[in-house]
C-alpha cells in the first residue's frame, strides 16, 4: 500500500507531507489546483522521464519520496533479484532532480538507476488516466489485455509458442536461403572453392598478423635502427680515435699503478674492470646486431609480401583474420552440403515441416485457450458494464487468424454495441468519452481480483459522465476499493461522496509566490468540499444538506457492500 508521501520544491508544491489510507482515497480541488503535479510527483518518483523544469522556481533541486507498506511476495523476491534490502515489508523509493540536470533515485537508501525503479513500481502501483484510453481503442492492445487476464497457464503456453516460432523462423529463413542458393549451384561452388583454397594456402595463425605488424614496423626504420647502434659503437670500439675502451683501459693501468697501497683504490680498480667487461659484452652485442641487419633487406621483403597477402584476405573476406578464418569454415560447409545437395534440402525441409506442425498445434491449444478465456472475460465485462448503466450491452471478443507470431496466430478485438438495436462494432468506431471511461473501469474491475498490485490510481477517468451513471461509477469504484489501495482525482461529488478518506487539493498566493498544498479533510470538511463540487461559489444550507445527505447515501451503501461480502 502507498502509505506516505513527502514532496519539495516540486512545480507548485513547495513542502508537502502526507500519509494516506487503506481503500478509497478520493483527491479533489478546483481546476488548476495542482492535482496533476501531485500525480506528477508519484511518477517522478516511480522513474518516469523529468527535466530541471519541474523544480521550483528559486530552488536548487526537487525531492520526491514515497513509502509502500505491506509490499508482498512478488515485490520481495524483485527486490532480492535487483540485490535491494528491505525492511519489514516496506519500501522508500525516492528522486532528487537537481538544478545542474542530475536525477538520483534510491530504494531503501540505494542508489538504483531508472529501469530498477520501474521493475519495482510496476508491482507497486498502476495509474490509469485518459491517455489509457488510446490503449483501449489500440486493436493490438486487445489481445495483450485477454493474455493477461488468462493468466499463467495461458503464459507458460504463450511461451513454448514463442521458443518453437524462433525455431521456425531460423529454418524458414535458412530454407529460402537454401532454395534461392540451389539456383545458383554450380556459380557458387566456383567462388566457394576458390575462397576456401585461397584462405586455406595463406595457413594463418593465431597472433601472427600482430607479430608481422610490429616486425614490419621495425624493418621500416632499418636505416635509423643501423645509424644509431654503428654510432654508439663507433664510441665505444673499433671506431677512430680514442673511444670508450680506450679510456676505460687507461684508468684501469693507472688505477693498478697505485691499488696496492690502499683498499678503496682497489676498489675502484675493481669496478672499473668490471666496466670493462660490461664495455666488451656491449661492443659484441652491438656488433652482432649490425651484422644482422646485413639480411634485413631480404626479410623485409618476405614480411611486407606476406601482410599484402593477409590485408587481401581481409579486404576480400572480413574485417579480421578470424572473420575471414570464419568465412573459410562456413566456405567449407557450404561445399559440404553442395556436395549433397539434394539430401541437405529434403533433410532442410522435413526439419521446417517438423517445426510447422508443432508450431500449429500449440498455436492452436494457445488460440483454444484464449476463446475459452474470452467466453470468460466476456461474460464478466458485461456483468461490470450492466452495472455501470450500460443497461442492454452486448460485448464481444472476435478472433482472426493472421500468420504465425511469438504470439501464436490469434488477432483478437473487441467488439460493442451500448444500445438496443445496434449491430456490435469494433470498439473503436462506438464508444464515447465518457462509455470509454467506463469501459476501463469495469475492465479495471474486472482485473482487479486476478492482478496483484496492490495500489490503484485512476486520474479523472470520469470524465464525460454524469447522474445516474456517475453514481454507479462510484459505487464500482467503493467495490474496487474493498481489496485494493484505490486513489481517485475527480470533479464528481457521486464519487467524491464514496471516499474513505477525502483529500482537498488548494493552490494559494500571497502576491509573491503561489504555493499547491494538499489537507486531509475531516467529516464535516468532506460534505463542505462536497457542496462545493454541487453548488459551486454559492454554498446555501441546501446545497449543504444535500452534500451531508450524499455522504451519508455513500456509508450506507459501503456498509451494505461489506455484508453483502460477508454473506
Amino acid at each position: 500500500m502507498l502509505r506516505s508521501l513527502r514532496v519539495n520544491n516540486f512545480a507548485l508544491i513547495e513542502e508537502l507531507e502526507i500519509t494516506f489510507d487503506d481503500g478509497l482515497n478520493i483527491l479533489t480541488g478546483e481546476t488548476g489546483a495542482g492535482k496533476s503535479i501531485l500525480l506528477g510527483s508519484i511518477q517522478t518518483a516511480l522513474g518516469a522521464k523529468t527535466s530541471k523544469d519541474v523544480i521550483r522556481n528559486g530552488a536548487e533541486a526537487a525531492y520526491v519520496e514515497i513509502v509502500f507498506e505491506n509490499c508482498g511476495q512478488a515485490v520481495e523476491e524483485e527486490l532480492k533479484r535487483q540485490d535491494l534490502s528491505t525492511e519489514d515489508g516496506s519500501i522508500t523509493i525516492s528522486r532528487k532532480v537537481t538544478s545542474a540536470g542530475k536525477s538520483i533515485s534510491r530504494i531503501n537508501g540505494e542508489s538504483v538507476n531508472a529501469a530498477t525503479v520501474k521493475a519495482i513500481a510496476s508491482l507497486l502501483l498502476e495509474i490509469h488516466g485518459q491517455q489509457e484510453h488510446h490503449t483501449l481503442l489500440n486493436k493490438e492492445k486487445h489481445l495483450e489485455l485477454l493474455d493477461r487476464y488468462a493468466g499463467e497457464e495461458l503464459n507458460r503456453q504463450k511461451e513454448n509458442v514463442a521458443t518453437l516460432w524462433e525455431d521456425y523462423r531460423k529454418l524458414k529463413a535458412e530454407l529460402l536461403q537454401a532454395k534461392e542458393d540451389a539456383t545458383n549451384k554450380n556459380r557458387d561452388c566456383s567462388y566457394l572453392e576458390f575462397a576456401s583454397r585461397e584462405i586455406a594456402e595463406a595457413a594463418y595463425k593465431p597472433g601472427e598478423l600482430e607479430a608481422l605488424e610490429q616486425e614490419f614496423e621495425r624493418l621500416s626504420h632499418i636505416k635509423a635502427l643501423t645509424g644509431g647502434v654503428a654510432g654508439a659503437l663507433s664510441a665505444t670500439a673499433d671506431g677512430t680515435g680514442e673511444t670508450a675502451d680506450d679510456f676505460i683501459q687507461t684508468a684501469i693501468r693507472s688505477l693498478s699503478k697505485v691499488s696496492v697501497y690502499d683498499t678503496e683504490v682497489e676498489r675502484m680498480l675493481e669496478q672499473a674492470e668490471e666496466i670493462a667487461s660490461l664495455l666488451s659484452d656491449f661492443n659484441h652485442t652491438a656488433a652482432q646486431y649490425l651484422e644482422s641487419l646485413n639480411d634485413s633487406e631480404e626479410e623485409y621483403c618476405k614480411v611486407s609480401e606476406r601482410l599484402d597477402l593477409l590485408n587481401r584476405l581481409k579486404s576480400k573476406y572480413g574485417k579480421t583474420m578470424e572473420e575471414v578464418l570464419a568465412y573459410g569454415q562456413e566456405c567449407e560447409e557450404k561445399l559440404a552440403r553442395y556436395a549433397d545437395y539434394d539430401a541437405y534440402l529434403e533433410r532442410l525441409e522435413n526439419e521446417y515441416t517438423a517445426v510447422e506442425h508443432k508450431l500449429e498445434t500449440a498455436s492452436t491449444v494457445l488460440s483454444e485457450m484464449r476463446k475459452k478465456a474470452a467466453a470468460e472475460l466476456t461474460k464478466q465485462i458485461k456483468e461490470a458494464l450492466s452495472e455501470l448503466c450500460f443497461l442492454e450491452v452486448r460485448f464481444e471478443i472476435r478472433f482472426e487468424r493472421a500468420d504465425y507470431s511469438e504470439n501464436g496466430f490469434d488477432i483478437a478485438e473487441f467488439y460493442i454495441a451500448t444500445n438496443p438495436g445496434e449491430a456490435v462494432k469494433p470498439l473503436i468506431r462506438v464508444a464515447s468519452g465518457g462509455e470509454l471511461s467506463r469501459i476501463m473501469l469495469a475492465l479495471k474491475s474486472v482485473f482487479a481480483d486476478r492482478d496483484e498490485i496492490p495500489t490503484l490510481i485512476f486520474d479523472e477517468i470520469d470524465t464525460g459522465i454524469s447522474g445516474r451513471t456517475a453514481q454507479m461509477v462510484s459505487e464500482k469504484m467503493a467495490t474496487i476499493s474493498g481489496n485494493r489501495q484505490l486513489f481517485c482525482i475527480t470533479h464528481l461529488p457521486q464519487i467524491a461522496s464514496m471516499a474513505d478518506t477525502h483529500f482537498l487539493i488548494e493552490k494559494s498566493t500571497d502576491g509573491v509566490k503561489t504555493v499547491t498544498k494538499i489537507e486531509r479533510l475531516e467529516p464535516e470538511g468532506s460534505v463542505k468540499e462536497l457542496a462545493r463540487m454541487l453548488g459551486g461559489a454559492s454554498i446555501t444550507d441546501a446545497v449543504l444538506e444535500n452534500a451531508r445527505e450524499m455522504k451519508e447515501l455513500a456509508a450506507k451503501k459501503k456498509k451494505m457492500e461489506k455484508v453483502n461480502k460477508k454473506n
